[in-house]
Formats: structure tokens, C-alpha cells, sequence
């Protein structure tokens, strides 16, 4: 077989194993915005056949046949070596974990979240501690079969950010902590508040009709996704078929459109992938941090800016008229930038939202060393938070018990996210470099600069490079908080340290 076919054949084989995983995002999907409360358990199991299944076909030995005839090959391209490289971890990854783990792991996923909203509920921990522990059982036999034993840490973090570790991001974080926690007390500590009560009574009609207007305009093609509601905001699928979801509160409409925001910007990443290269390296995204920077990007640097407020300002007072009429521009505009520590990650501001982070990065970090007890959680959570945000929380449920992720057993992605803040703070200044006016463009409603820019150097890439590659590539610069802090200075100093 020529190595023009065997490439062709790898190729369609990876993109086979990728459909099957879209499958199961959809399930997961469905799971969380439609699923009957009393279908829990068939849905675990139908998500254990679907992942015994995308596990077989993932571990086909035809696989590493043509990966190993590839490899040896002469005259491979840039790229088709990218594809490669990924498909070789990939291919390892999956002959190295036992079907009958796989079929384990799977159920207890599903499972798991299950039981995770159980206990948020009742603000039962200890009912849901035995599920936690057995997550992170699975996910330090999981490292171990994959050759990460005694750095099970590094290897799911390196599972949603390749190239990355503990070490890496302890380093950031720490510079970023020594200079953000200072920041934050400062700006609580300003006269300057924003009003408590600007933003009440706005229905759900009418937030879905405006963030339905503002994220059709930021670029979100409706044609190739949806966005619906559910517990948790989050972002599922690709290409074609991208399904984000939301939540509303009448008095916090902020929390839907943000949240909406944010999901746009995963969405606008997953869209802009190469289409005809989707599951392949050259089609699928480079990581969570990265990630995470189109998301964060486009929710903070973008939409909390002067330039998106005189756009779309004029289209909110037309929606609720009622509720804005007492509210100023300058009072809308420091309620949509308000700075208040929060117990809540998710409504958390963007100063003090990177403390939310940090605060679960060193939690993790002591559990996988076993300096931490998944018993004991609860307690180091008020303990942490006291230090980093200045609050205590008052129960598990605003505590410990407020995130989805540990509950699908996915240890290490929290980092993603203050990693993608540094990213997307860098994107900014060199976006603005390129182009300074482009909060001008923002206030004509045009962000269409923008996003091709993002298109051409984030999106089209694929997983070329890793984070910290592309960082460099792009903005000129090692990945650092600098940026970040910069950012938060300029724009919340001009707020509130006036």
C-alpha cells in the first residue's frame, strides 16, 4: 500500500472514531437540556455501549499498522506529521486502557452527575463523597495504564491541555496570585459600587431575544447549532452541529447573556475548524486553555468593552424599556463590569474570578499527592476561600458541591480556564496592536475583523501547536499573566481606582 493510500485510510478511520465521540456529546448533550428524570440509569448504559463501541474501533490494530508504515515513511508533510503524532497518542491511549475499564469509566461518568446534582440539591457531600472518591480511583487507574503513575496530576492535565503540567501552571498561577489577590482587595476596598438594584424583572422572552440578537451578531451560525437551557452553561459538539446551553435568572439577566457569551465563543472555535479535517489533528481544537481563550475573549475583552455597549445598549432599553428606564449609561455600564467577591465560580467577576481557580488547582493538586482526603474537602474548600476571596461559604452547596466537572471525573480542566484568561488577554493586545480600532468596529456592531483573525490564526490551526506553541506564534510572547494583569488594571482601575 502506497503511503498516499495509507494516509487516506488513516485518515478516514480517525475521522470514524471522532464521529462515534460526537454521538456521544450529543447523548451528553441530551442528557443535561432533555433526558426524563427516571432514564438516568438506561442513559448510563447506553453511554457505556457507545464508549465500549468508539473503544474498538479507536484501538483497531489496523490503526497502528498504517501508523506504524507512516511513520517510517519518507516525504510526509508538515501537517500529515501533525496528524500523526495525534493519531500515535490517540492509538496508544486507547490499546493501553482494558475495554472493560473504558465500559467502567463510561458509566460512572454518567452516573456520577447524576448523583452530583442529587447532592447539590440536599447540600449532602458526604452522600456524595463516596461517588468523588471513586472518580478519582478511576482516574489514577486510568493514568496508570497509561504509563503516568506517580504523576497522575500531570497526565490529566496534559489529557485537556497536551504540553502542559502542574509544574507550568503552579509558576503562573503564583505570579498571578502574588499580583491579583493585592488588586482585588484594592478594588473592593473603593468607594465606587455599582447599584444592587439596576437590573430586575427581565424576563425570559425577552433575555432569549436579546442574547439570540447579540451572539447571532458576534458570528454564531444558528444554521450549524442551537443553544438551549440547562443546569449548568456549557458547550457540546462541532462542525456542523454545535449545541450550547444557557440558564436565565429575571433578576440577574446578566448570568444568561454572559454565560450565552461565553459558550458563543467555544462555539465560533468549533465552527472555524477545518471542516473537511474534522478528527483529525488539523480539524480539532489544540486544547481547554485555548480553548477557554476564545470563550473568555469574547465574554470579557469584548463583551464587557465600551465599543459593544454603544451597540448594544440602544437594542437592550428597547427590549425593557421599564427596567432600564432608571438607569443611567455609566450605571449600566459599572453593573456590567461590577466587581464583588462571590462564593459562586460561575458568577464570579473577571478580577476575582482567576482566585476561583487557583483555589481548585491547589485543591486538586492535594488530592492526587494524597495530602487531601476526598472526606476532608469541604472543610480545606472553606479554608481556601476564606484566604483567597475573603468569604467563608455558609454550606457545601456553595461550597464544594457547586461544579459540575469532578462529577465526570474531570481532574485538571479547572486550570483551563486562568490559563485561557492569560491567552486571551494576550490575543487582546496583539488583536489591538494590529488593529487599534477595534472597539470602533464593536460600537458599529462589526466584529467581523475580529473573528477572522481569530479564524486564521486559532481556529485553522487545529492542534498544530499546543497552548503554549501558539501563544508564541501568535502574539509574540511566552504565555504569562502579564498581560491578564494588565488588562484587569486598565480596564477595572479606570472603574473603580479613579
Amino acid at each position: 500500500m502506497s503511503t498516499e493510500t495509507t494516509y487516506a485510510e488513516l485518515t478516514r478511520w480517525i475521522q470514524r472514531v471522532h464521529a462515534l465521540g460526537t454521538v456521544g456529546e450529543l447523548l451528553g448533550w441530551d442528557e443535561q437540556v432533555n433526558l426524563p428524570p427516571g432514564a438516568a440509569e438506561q442513559r448510563a448504559g447506553q453511554q457505556a455501549a457507545l464508549a465500549e463501541a468508539a473503544h474498538a474501533a479507536a484501538s483497531d490494530p489496523r490503526l497502528g499498522g498504517w501508523l506504524t508504515q507512516l511513520e517510517a515513511a519518507a516525504g510526509l508533510t508538515a501537517d500529515q506529521r501533525a496528524v500523526v503524532k495525534n493519531a500515535r497518542k490517540d492509538y496508544d491511549r486507547a490499546t493501553k486502557l482494558p475495554a472493560e475499564f473504558v465500559r467502567e469509566k463510561a458509566t460512572q461518568d454518567s452516573r456520577g452527575y447524576h448523583a452530583w446534582a442529587k447532592a447539590r440539591a440536599a447540600d449532602d457531600f458526604a452522600g456524595y463523597a463516596p461517588v468523588l472518591a471513586k472518580n478519582l480511583e478511576l482516574v489514577k487507574r486510568e493514568a496508570g495504564h497509561l504509563g503516568w503513575a506517580g504523576r497522575e496530576y500531570d497526565y490529566m492535565i496534559d489529557k485537556h491541555d497536551p504540553g502542559m503540567t502542574a509544574e507550568v501552571i503552579g509558576r503562573l498561577f503564583g505570579e498571578l496570585k502574588r499580583e491579583l489577590v493585592p488588586l482585588v482587595r484594592e478594588i473592593a476596598a473603593s468607594k465606587v459600587k455599582p447599584r444592587a438594584d439596576a437590573l430586575r424583572g427581565f424576563s425570559t422572552e425577552g433575555q432569549q431575544v436579546f442574547l439570540r440578537e447579540v451572539t447571532e451578531r458576534l458570528g454564531f451560525d444558528y444554521n450549524r447549532g442551537r443553544i438551549d437551557v440547562s443546569l449548568h452553561p456549557f458547550c457540546s459538539g462541532t462542525g456542523s452541529d454545535v449545541r450550547m446551553t444557557t440558564r436565565f435568572k429575571e433578576h440577574e439577566p446578566l448570568d444568561s447573556l454572559f454565560s450565552s457569551i461565553h459558550e458563543t465563543g467555544h462555539g465560533l472555535y468549533e465552527q472555524g475548524l477545518p471542516a473537511d479535517q474534522l478528527g483529525t489533528a488539523l480539524g480539532i481544537h489544540a486544547g481547554m486553555a485555548v480553548h477557554e481563550s476564545q470563550s473568555r475573549l469574547w465574554e470579557n475583552q469584548v463583551a464587557r468593552s465600551r465599543g459593544f455597549w454603544q451597540c448594544f445598549e440602544p437594542r437592550l432599553r428597547a427590549v425593557f424599556p421599564a427596567q432600564t428606564a432608571g438607569v443611567s449609561t455609566d450605571e449600566l455600564y459599572l453593573a456590567i463590569n461590577a466587581v464583588s467577591p462571590t462564593l459562586i465560580r460561575v458568577d464570579a467577576d473577571e478580577v476575582t474570578y482567576n482566585l476561583h481557580i487557583i483555589l481548585r488547582f491547589e485543591l486538586e493538586k492535594k488530592l492526587f499527592t494524597g495530602e487531601l482526603a476526598v472526606a476532608d474537602l469541604p472543610g480545606a474548600w472553606r479554608t481556601a476561600a476564606a484566604e483567597l476571596l475573603g468569604l467563608t461559604p455558609p454550606n457545601d452547596r456553595e461550597g464544594v458541591l457547586q461544579d459540575v466537572h469532578w462529577s465526570g471525573g474531570a481532574f485538571g480542566y479547572f486550570p483551563s480556564y486562568c490559563l485561557g484568561n492569560m491567552l486571551a488577554a494576550q490575543l487582546w493586545y496583539r488583536a489591538l496592536a494590529l488593529r487599534p480600532q477595534l472597539e470602533e468596529d464593536f460600537a458599529r456592531g462589526d466584529f467581523t475583523w475580529l473573528l477572522g483573525w481569530l479564524r486564521e490564526n486559532i481556529h485553522s490551526q487545529g492542534r498544530r501547536y499546543d497552548a503554549l506553541e501558539l501563544a508564541r506564534r501568535v502574539t509574540g510572547e511566552e504565555l504569562s499573566p502579564r498581560s491578564l494583569l494588565r488588562y484587569l488594571r486598565e480596564r477595572y482601575g479606570a472603574l473603580y481606582l479613579r
